[in-house]
């Protein structure tokens, strides 16, 4: 085995003249070196201590290769002869750890069965294969997304330690096989969108406008992912409980700050919807991928959480498998999403792609852009129209307390109004003996509540007119509702609403107009 610099990163070697007679290799073929390098990679590193992860090892690439008569280090395989690289093997084998995989469970789910090819719905060439257990996703790479990913990993080693919970993609491996002239560069990651989950509704959404609708060819599929433009059209926003809605924005605002730090943009959030009101699968029909679930904070649920007894699943695990309740409408929803596409950096040929369509259309549209400006375009699409907040009603008590405090109210004002009116006769022959002929007293008698306006003319005596002022505050108070009231029970003495009816009965002085 051979250890190469990071100049090397997916850098494959020319086809020479012999390799040109062979045949390419079938997507089968390819499929098994996959796994049986992976396989080669993981078992051999067992074999080195563990040992904490130094600087350059992020710099490191492993070669091997593997004859398909086996040789003193490598088994025999029905392959044709492949070359097999793996890049910071050690690096990666610490994520594994960070996530709770253990290197057995790893290799029963890359090896145990054949890869599941899946489609692949954006503009790049990648190919997509999802493990038997539905737990990981191997996708091919070009040379400068792989170049970019190993210069990446000692600022992803930082985030991951500061923040495991996170949208951002969770990278297991980066191999590289070599096999009858064609290189193919794969990256195992988490897999967002579990099998077992109908997916009613798909979307690739970025927060951009500019031909950000799925095409004819995309929407006849069985399962079509739809774009920004048809979510808008097919959906009102989903909503969510408030400390789900906030805990959501605060987990994409600190992930879209980790991109933008690393100048990343052009990344989406892939997004699927389970309508859970619908007819669900049979338990026949569901696969047990996530039963005895072997990664940690891989669910959209836990990826949001910021701690273990922030928010609470709604049903069994086995049931929601990890998706996030919301609502849309009437529907009751499963969301799972997660932020993927992030090996695009806005190096020169971003930044010239950007230019030209900003020439034949609005720059601030297009999807490709600044790293800062698209990480703000892509938080504001997401927390103002895919993503809303629920805002509860007033529960039942509140309008029970609420439609009490009225009946109080109005009881007590019925009780207390003969008691005003004679109070408001006390004030207003207060304020006569008070006034010196020249005041003029404005009073109405539908606002007995309502403090009287005096206009009058000062005596010339500061501290008289202090004195005046503070005896007519003191005589045109109110009774607060919080006073304690009189009880009106059948326990109060019958000699007291005896002097209560005198009183109310006693004739009143003539108002004062």
């Amino acid at each position: 085995m051979s250890t190469a610099t990071a100049d090397s990163v997916g850098r494959g070697t020319k086809p020479s003249k012999a390799s040109k007679d062979h045949k390419k290799p079938t997507a089968a073929v390819l499929k098994g070196a996959i796994q049986l390098g992976i396989g080669y990679a993981v078992g051999n590193l067992s074999s080195k201590p563990d040992r904490d992860v130094l600087m350059q090892d992020f710099s490191v690439v492993e070669s091997v290769f593997l004859p398909s008569e086996g040789s003193n280090l490598t088994p025999a395989h029905h392959y044709p002869d492949f070359r097999l690289k793996t890049y910071a093997p050690l690096a990666f084998r610490y994520f594994r750890e960070l996530f709770g995989i253990k290197p057995d469970d790893y290799l029963y789910s890359m090896c145990n069965e054949p890869l599941i090819e899946l489609s692949n719905p954006g503009a790049s060439s990648s190919w997509f294969y999802l493990t038997s257990d539905d737990e990981f996703i191997i996708k091919t790479v070009q040379h400068k997304e792989a170049e970019f990913l190993q210069k990446l990993l000692p600022g992803y080693y930082m985030n991951l330690n500061q923040n495991p919970r996170t949208l951002l993609p969770k990278f297991y491996g980066l191999y590289c096989i070599q096999c009858s002239g064609v290189t193919v560069r794969v990256v195992v990651m988490n897999n967002v969108l579990p099998r077992a989950m109908k997916m009613h509704y798909m979307y690739d959404l970025k927060g951009s406008s500019y031909k950000r609708r799925a095409s004819r060819k995309e929407r006849v599929k069985s399962s079509p992912t739809f774009k920004d433009l048809d979510f808008q059209e097919m959906h009102e926003g989903l909503h969510f409980d408030p400390d789900t809605y906030s805990a959501l924005m605060k987990t994409l605002q600190r992930d879209c700050r980790v991109l933008e730090s690393f100048k990343i943009m052009d990344y989406s959030l892939l997004l699927g919807i389970h309508v859970s009101d619908r007819k669900p699968l049979s338990r026949e029909g569901r696969c047990d991928s996530r039963k005895g679930q072997k990664v940690l904070y891989s669910t959209a649920l836990e990826s949001i959480q910021g701690n273990a007894k922030a928010l609470e699943p709604v049903a069994d695990d086995d049931d929601t498998l990890g998706g996030i309740p919301a609502k849309h409408k009437d529907e009751n929803l499963l969301i799972f999403l997660g932020i993927i596409d992030i090996l695009q950096s806005y190096r020169f040929i971003k930044k010239v792609e950007h230019s030209w369509k900003a020439l034949v259309h609005d720059g601030d549209t297009v999807s490709v852009h600044r790293p800062g400006f698209y990480a703000d375009r892509f938080l504001n699409f997401m927390g103002t129209t895919v993503f809303k907040k629920t805002h509860p009603l007033r529960g039942a008590s509140s309008r029970r307390k609420k439609n009490s405090f009225y009946v109080v109210k109005s009881a007590s004002q019925e009780f207390l109004s003969p008691m005003k009116d004679e109070k408001k006769d006390e004030k207003k022959a207060q304020s006569l003996d008070n006034l010196d002929g020249n005041c003029k007293l404005y009073s109405s008698s539908k606002q007995p509540d309502v403090l009287p306006r005096v206009s009058f003319e000062s005596t010339g005596n500061d501290e008289e007119d202090i004195e005046n002022s503070e005896a007519r505050r003191a005589s045109s108070s109110t009774i607060a509702l919080d006073d304690p009231l009189p009880s009106l029970s059948e326990s109060q003495p019958d000699s007291e609403l005896d002097v209560y009816l005198r009183h109310t009965d006693s004739p009143r002085e003539p108002s004062w107009s």
